[in-house]
């Protein structure tokens, strides 16, 4: 496997990146583990002050930082510093809680057990492997390196192949702030030796952001050597609109939502079910505020969207478009590449679709609406649930009843109300159905790689 770096607004090959062999990808496992033996030892007040000091890093290096993640894959480069920031937020959040998410949690009646005291200890597993995509280079990381450091775990990474760059800054700005070396180590390889490592007894457990596909396998593996794993995937997330909803703001997070990272989020909406009262007039200013966008170089800070982050990924999106579009769906807006280089694609609205066309139950990975009409809450849940992911959902109502009727029976690990998801340090994250399992975040994300261990005495 190739591992370069290549501008995706031009498609020119900035670097390339030999391989860590076999030997050295032993010596950086190694190196790990001797870290674990390290930092096991330390305390909480100790990783607080070294993660404080990583994020200190972080925020003065955000423009080079962002520089980075533009020429690696694509994202504007006001999202890139934002990306940058909420990585700084996220160590600080769990330096910060670290200690009281993982306190002894005595049992109330001791008695009840025939003991004096009894009570539940959270212990690291010890060397965690970490899968991560291109889509948030850094964010994705961090938001399992801070919980997992903090509670005294150490990580591998084997990032995506196109952007090393990231990969290799994420080797060294935990050292630089004051961890042992080795705590957070990077392996520069394609997908090949993860399974002899997920053999190697000295690791622990895996985490994996990526594709279905890519999660079927490592999770497999991982059950194969009963390891610990949280997969977070793919999502068609359901973008629920019913006609109490303010159209206003719902078509402009619809906007946000859909060409976030270029389109290239999990969690952003990528199905627009909208209920028939209000559907036309959603429509209408759907398409005219995505039809407004400014595509372009996504080094200027006027650009909203840029390109995708592969030419492969640009190829997937217009044959999936290409493909409802030969069905019979409607093209609303959108649905071609610019003549320009690199690998853009124009953000695109889609509806009239039907059954037996790819966009019903494919992930769209780049700027593609998809939007549905519907006439009663019954059907936008049927439509929500059809597909075989449950990552997160949205719903637009100031009507209580419809809350709590899509709270209850959308499949998916999350519902935001009257707003855009995102993945807040605060609360925890995570996927049912082919979404995936296990949550990052929040208290449940660093209690996901410990041991709860029982405590009992007489």
């Amino acid at each position: 496997m190739t591992i370069a770096v290549v501008n995706p607004a031009t498609g020119e090959t900035i670097e390339t990146f030999a391989e860590h062999t076999a030997d050295e990808v032993e010596a950086r496992v190694q190196k790990t583990q001797s870290a674990f033996e390290a930092l096991r030892e330390t305390s909480y007040a100790e990783r607080a002050v070294w993660m404080k000091k990583a994020a200190d890093i972080m925020e003065s290096e955000v423009q080079d930082l962002a520089k980075m993640l533009v020429i690696e894959m694509g994202k504007p480069i006001a999202q890139a510093e934002a990306e940058v920031l909420k990585c700084a937020k996220n160590m600080r959040f769990y330096a910060t809680n670290a200690e009281k998410f993982l306190a002894d949690e005595p049992l109330e009646d001791p008695s009840a057990v025939n003991a004096s005291s009894a009570y539940l200890h959270y212990q690291p597993l010890g060397v965690v492997l970490a899968v991560m995509p291109w889509n948030y280079p850094l964010w994705q990381v961090i938001r399992f390196a801070a919980p997992a450091l903090m509670a005294g775990n150490t990580g591998l990474l084997k990032h995506a192949s196109n952007v090393p760059h990231s990969a290799l800054y994420l080797d060294s700005v935990f050292t630089r702030a004051g961890f042992p070396d080795g705590s957070f180590t990077t392996i520069l390889t394609g997908a090949g030796p993860i399974a002899g490592l997920l053999e190697d007894r000295r690791i622990k457990a895996v985490t994996l952001t990526g594709s279905e596909p890519a999660g079927r396998a490592v999770a497999a593996q991982a059950g194969a050597h009963i390891k610990p794993a949280v997969m977070e995937l793919g999502g068609s997330d359901a973008f629920i609109v019913m006609p109490s909803a303010d159209l206003d703001k719902a078509t402009t997070v619809a906007v946000n939502a859909r060409i976030s990272n270029n389109g290239q989020s999990c969690i952003a909406g990528k199905r627009f079910v909208v209920h028939a009262d209000i559907y036309d007039a959603f429509v209408e200013m759907f398409v005219a505020k995505m039809s407004a966008l400014v595509v372009g170089d996504p080094l200027d800070p006027a650009t909203q969207v840029g390109p995708l982050a592969t030419e492969r990924g640009r190829q997937e999106i217009a044959d999936l478009v290409d493909d409802a579009r030969d069905k019979g769906a409607r093209i609303l807006t959108g649905g071609e590449a610019p003549d320009m280089p690199g690998w853009f694609y124009m953000p695109t609205i889609v509806d009239d679709l039907k059954p037996g066309m790819r966009l019903v139950m494919e992930e769209a990975f780049g700027p593609v609406a998809s939007v549905y009409k519907v006439s009663s809450r019954e059907e936008a849940a049927e439509i929500a649930n059809q597909t075989t992911f449950g990552l997160s959902s949205a719903l637009w109502t100031e009507d209580d009843s419809d809350t709590e009727f899509f709270i209850k029976y959308i499949e998916a690990g999350a519902v935001f109300v009257n707003g855009m998801t995102i993945s807040y340090p605060e609360l925890p994250f995570g996927g049912v159905k082919d979404s995936g399992f296990g949550r990052e975040l929040g208290a449940p994300g660093i209690r996901e790689f410990c041991n709860l261990k029982t405590v009992w005495k007489a």
